[in-house]
């Protein structure tokens, strides 16, 4: 009887609605996304505009039944890094076009292999723990940006950091009819709201920036030696995408690994990487503080987030307008985001419960096991200048100790092999 509505991926949303929802959608992927450019020391407003562009691709590719926003990806900060310090950020955005080529080609292997595979490497007792990782590795840069790691966390960051959580939180259980679908967005404007009372926002560079700006646009290079530096995180990338794309399947009730099908989905991640390389953005990936407000609200049109797309690329071009969504200050998206990031956590026990795995299995016990403990302990595995740890650690290993199982299986050599 209490139960919030449903709004399902193909449902149209009426104007007075659709506005808010897409502005919540893009407060959600704003603090995290634009840290990339800030840390590649480039102008956020570029990876604004491709963050948007990104996200229409994928809905193009993916028909509109993926809902998914595309922001910048942390993944190849490592790489892209070392390769900027020693050659600059061009040659950078040559190996963000390759990997993104070379997931497109990745793409259609899978389109003719299929995508049976990944119930044999990623079982349930493998997935549920490699998704509840996205979450729950997330959640200390939740924390990190309210400020509480801090050696002494200023009290003023505190105040704002619980008002914000306290509206989501309180929101999301109370908040009824039209109120119930953007608590998010509620949260952002009383967080921020609290930040102008407690006098931690600063002005100044939005009175300076102009009302017009067209976004800084560069051409890539290539050099092969920057390209093989960053060609091995397409296998993280994967590993995250495949994980995105089952936890938001969880969330939609669908399964999106089907309909639209992986090919399509990591196509057009890969393809709208491939576009950002090309005129000056940072990669992109599907963003998991969307999912998590999908999974808050119930809101899954993609109508929505392609309102949100289209706000992102406006905002690339009016400057006090991007620059005044960049004073949000970090208690507020730390607020926001530790519900959202839990919700993704929340997503992965889902996955277990829903598919009854049975831990008197000696395989499943021991799967779920190793796969948390490696997600959580902070072991990181170098190849060359890309480092694999947490979840894409984790997923690595849940594929290969997965698929030992199989062969064993294979062989009758397993103790708790089913009966046939």
């Amino acid at each position: 009887m209490g139960e919030r509505k449903i709004i399902q991926v193909e449902d149209k949303v009426p104007f007075k609605l659709l506005v808010p929802l897409s502005i919540q959608h893009m407060f959600a992927m704003f603090g995290a996304s634009v840290l990339v450019p800030f840390i590649f020391g480039i102008n956020p407003a570029i990876v604004l505009f491709m963050n948007g562009v990104g996200t229409l691709i994928f809905m193009a590719v993916t028909k509109g039944k993926a809902p998914a926003y595309l922001g910048s990806s942390f993944a190849f900060l490592a790489p892209a890094g070392i390769v900027i310090s020693k050659m600059g950020y061009e040659y950078a955005l040559g190996g963000f076009v390759v990997v993104g080529f070379c997931g497109c080609i990745l793409s259609f292997i899978i389109y003719k292999c299929g995508t049976k595979w990944v119930d044999v490497v990623l079982p349930p007792a493998a997935m549920g723990p490699v998704v509840a990782l996205i979450g729950l590795e997330l959640s200390g840069s939740a924390a990190s940006n309210a400020g509480l790691l801090d050696a002494s966390p200023d009290m003023k960051n505190v105040i704002v950091f619980l008002v914000t959580l306290g509206v989501t939180v309180f929101g999301n259980i109370l908040f009824r009819g039209f109120l119930s679908v953007i608590p998010i967005l509620i949260a952002v404007i009383a967080g921020y709201i609290t930040a102008l009372c407690c006098g931690i926002l600063d002005f100044s560079q939005v009175i300076s920036a102009p009302w017009f700006a067209i976004p800084n646009f560069q051409m890539a290079k290539f050099n092969l030696g920057a390209i093989l530096m960053i060609l091995p995180v397409l296998l993280v990338i994967t590993s995250e995408h495949i994980g995105h794309q089952v936890v938001t399947g969880k969330i939609i009730g669908r399964d999106l690994l089907k309909d639209p099908g992986l090919h399509r989905s990591l196509f057009g991640d890969n393809f709208s990487t491939m576009i950002s390389g090309l005129i000056g953005s940072v990669p992109t990936t599907t963003y998991g503080e969307n999912i998590g407000v999908m999974a808050v609200t119930k809101v899954y049109s993609v109508r929505v987030i392609a309102g949100a797309a289209v706000l992102s690329i406006v905002c690339s071009f009016i400057g006090k307008l991007s620059m005044l969504i960049q004073t949000i200050p970090g208690p507020v998206i730390g607020g926001i985001s530790f519900l959202l990031y839990g919700m993704i956590g929340t997503s992965g026990i889902r996955i277990l419960v829903d598919s009854k795995v049975d831990y008197s299995r000696s395989r499943n016990l021991t799967l779920t096991s190793v796969v948390f403990v490696t997600g959580l302990s902070g072991i990181a595995v170098n190849f060359g200048d890309v480092q694999l740890t947490g979840m894409v650690l984790a997923c690595v290993v849940a594929m290969i100790l997965s698929l030992i199982f199989y062969v064993l299986d294979k062989l009758k050599l397993t103790n708790d092999r089913e009966e046939e």
